[in-house]
């Protein structure tokens, strides 16, 4: 298996299992610790969605989207949402 093919692999679990997550979970409130975020690129702009509870950050540049991410997803981890 190549670089390439492990890497889309790994692409189409990781989508598989947020969908999965999203399917499972209807929330009223953020009961899952850390959230699970995503962040979807289109052309040269970003935006972070998650999907626990509903977070969309709008069209950012797209470090700026991941950061927010990863702030949304770290400050999530203890329970209290970013």
């Amino acid at each position: 298996m190549t670089a390439g093919e492990l890497k889309g692999r790994e692409a189409v679990a990781t989508c598989t299992l947020a969908a999965a997550h999203r399917r499972d979970h209807h929330h009223e409130s953020g009961c899952c610790a850390p959230h699970i975020t995503e962040v979807v690129h289109l052309g040269g702009k970003a935006a972070m969605v998650c999907h626990d509870c509903g977070t969309d950050s709008g069209f950012l540049e797209p470090r700026a989207a991941d950061a927010l991410a990863r702030e949304h997803v770290e400050g999530t981890r203890a329970g209290t949402a970013a």
